[in-house]
This record gives structure tokens, sequence and C-alpha cells, in this order.
């Protein structure tokens, strides 16, 4: 089976994923990409994570063609492999529909620095991509575009993507970003929250690369 260690890592995370309520029933999905053999292995489509076996995750090529599997990869292939086009050190992404990042989602609003873990997203605002219909080229294309040179980007009335150069970082920065949108909620149901600096957003993200001890760079804690 192509890819296996690849499928069996999709499963696992895709029930971690429903279980933290970042994606629920069928919503949401994942992709860990080979760089080597340009292939992407992806979580099935209209298959819930629970009831998924890795020989239901489809591989496939960059262009979407079914390279291995009986099932149909994801509706958002396109979106998961347009980051692999564009974004040499990405080797996963996490698609989710996670309550609060949803929610600025459908406000089309960013994600600001009221904490300073947005760092982890290698930027200081996560942008909202415009609205577009789920599973099109032009939501992939919008996503790209509006993610810039960060890790982490929301859908306009849709959910959040997140990348990493493994499935464990785009999963934990999935999670970083899920905690800063609901604490960003929960300050401006109270008052104005303030946001820091790019100045210290530069500062916090150097910091970042030899915070804690010796590990992989792109390793993300999930909050």
């Amino acid at each position: 089976m192509l890819m296996q260690k690849e499928r069996e890592e999709i499963v696992a995370y895709g029930k971690i994923m429903s279980s933290a309520g970042l994606s629920s029933g069928t919503s949401g999905n994942i992709s860990i990409f080979n760089a080597e053999e340009k292939l992407v292995a992806i979580s099935p489509s209209g298959i819930g994570y629970f009831d998924t076996k890795p020989e239901d995750v489809v591989v496939i090529d960059l262009e979407g063609n079914i390279v291995e599997g009986d099932k149909k990869p994801s509706s958002e292939w396109a979106l998961h492999t347009v980051f692999y086009k564009t974004k040499s050190e990405a080797r996963a992404v996490v698609h989710a529909h996670s309550r609060f990042c949803t929610t600025f989602a459908v406000l089309n609003q960013p994600i600001r620095a009221v904490h300073y873990v947005i760092g982890d997203a290698g930027t200081g605002t996560v942008p909202c991509a415009p609205y577009k219909t789920f599973g099109s080229i032009e939501l992939a294309e919008a996503a790209i575009e509006a993610c810039g040179d960060g890790d982490a980007v929301l859908l306009g009335n849709h959910g959040l993507l997140t990348c990493g150069s493994s499935l464990k970082s785009a999963y934990g920065l999935a999670c970083n970003m899920e905690f800063i949108a609901e604490v960003q909620y929960r300050a401006m149901c109270i008052g104005e929250p303030v946001i820091l600096s790019d100045k210290e957003m530069e500062h916090v993200m150097n910091e970042f690369k030899s915070y804690g001890q010796v590990k992989k760079p792109d390793e993300k804690s999930c909050y």
C-alpha cells in the first residue's frame, strides 16, 4: 500500500481532531505530502473520522488524479495541493471547521495578535480569504493568495486551514489558532482587545526559534 505510514497517521489524527472538537462528523480534511514522489495522501470524502481506515485514505498526485485507493478523495483536494505547490516546506495540511476560527471566518475578520502564541503561524495576523464555494479551484486560489508568507489562513464563511512540515506541526498549529480565536472572541465580548505590535511579534517569532528543549523547529504545542 502506497504511503501506508502516512495513511495510518491521517486516520489517527482524524480521530484526534474530531475528539478535540476541531471538526465534527465528516467536516474538515487532512493530508500529508511526499515531496520526493510528488504524492499526497488525503482523507476520503464523506466518511466519518472514526469510520475511516488506512485503506480508505486516498493517494493522489498534485493535479488530483487518483494514484491509489477506491474512495473519492476529499472534495477539497485542490485546497491542499495548492499549498504543496506554493509552499516548499509544507508537508501536511489540516483543514478544520473549529468553532471560534469559523466564527471569525463568518465575520470575514482576521485573527489578531491578542496573544503571542499567534506567532506559531509565522505571522502577527491570520488573514481571512474571501468566500468561495467549497471544493472549488477558486477557493484554493483565494486561500493561498490570502495566506501570504504565514502558515494559517481563515476561509471566509467556511473554516480554517493550517500547514506545516509534519502533520503534528499542522495539527498543533490548528489547535493554537483555535485557542487564539477563542481568546479574541471572549475579549471582544468584554471590551476592545489590546493587539501586540508588529515589532513585538517579530521579536516573539525570533524567540520561538530557540524556545524549549532541543526539537525540530516545526513542532507546535497544542494549547
